[in-house]
């Protein structure tokens, strides 16, 4: 924003009032999601401090940048029974490529990395933008041995054809019998 007053000087900007100063706290116009919010991404404002729905809606994301959905899963682990319970609650807001058709069966494929892996595999559902699952996996394994490895998980379509769309993973450091609840984002498979 340029000033045109006289006691100006030539060429100086007054950008206090503009919508790209970063000396003011635009902050209070955009809501934050960790990978932990049980809040979609999908209802954080769109506007700006005039409520244009310009500020976002410039902005190109790159084939990295894009939100590829989320995963929500729930972990426990019976420490009297040695056993690690694994439940595949959702998928949101997941995109697929054009060539998987516009609806089709989604499933979740899931490996402990233990030296001799362990592989488990949800149901397929319907693609849509909150795929519910809703189910369960026990495996029994001493503590000491999944403290150390990662849980990956493979977003899969199972029509047209088998083909991996998008994977996450966690750490199993802090599991424990106390119930945690984690939300995934999901990436692009790697190659």
């Amino acid at each position: 924003v340029s000033d045109l007053r006289p006691s100006a000087l030539p060429g100086s900007f007054d950008v206090s009032r503009s919508m790209f100063d970063l000396r003011s706290p635009p902050h209070r116009f955009m809501t934050r999601y960790d990978s932990f919010s049980s809040v979609p991404s999908s209802t954080s404002s769109r506007k700006d401090s005039q409520g244009s729905n310009r500020s976002l809606d410039t902005i190109t994301l790159s084939g990295d940048e894009r939100d590829f959905g989320r995963l929500n899963v729930k972990l426990c682990y019976v420490s009297a029974v040695e056993q690690i319970w694994i439940t595949v609650l959702h998928c949101k807001d997941l995109s697929w490529p054009s060539s998987c058709g516009e609806n089709p069966r989604i499933c979740v494929k899931g490996i402990l990395t233990l030296p001799k892996p362990v592989h488990f595999k949800s149901s397929a559902k319907e693609g849509c933008n909150d795929i519910e699952f809703m189910e369960t996996f026990v495996f029994a394994i001493k503590l000491q041995s999944l403290q150390a490895v990662r849980l990956v998980f493979k977003i899969q379509t199972q029509t047209p054809r088998k083909k991996t769309i998008g994977e996450c993973s966690l750490a199993l450091r802090e599991l424990s019998s106390e119930e945690s609840s984690h939300w995934l984002d999901i990436s692009p498979p790697s190659k």
